[in-house]
């Protein structure tokens, strides 16, 4: 299966979004560790702004899809974007360093 059948195409943009807030936030104070985390709960805030934007919130069905879809797309996103910063990292790399 290919990334695009589970992450929106109109949200495969904040991949590099997030990339670039995760290169942001290495270069603060903050431990490395927290990063995942700061950049899951910045993915899902946005995917959920995207989604309340583009939803008609007809009941509780509507609601509940909604929240869904934030939350799931928001995580896909922040692991895309981590696995993409573990990609770039890995090829920096060479062949020695990798073992």
């Amino acid at each position: 299966m290919e990334l695009y059948e589970y992450i929106r195409p109109e949200l495969l943009i904040l991949i590099p979004v997030m990339y670039l807030i995760g290169a942001a936030i290495k270069k603060s104070r903050i431990k490395d560790n927290y990063i995942p985390l700061i950049l899951g709960c910045i993915s899902v805030l946005l995917c959920t702004v995207w989604v309340l934007a583009n939803s008609e919130l007809n009941g509780v069905n509507g609601f509940f899809t909604a929240v869904f879809t934030a939350l799931t797309q928001g995580i896909l996103i922040a692991g895309a974007s981590v696995y993409l910063n573990q990609i770039i990292k890995q090829h920096g790399k060479s062949d020695d360093d990798k073992k």
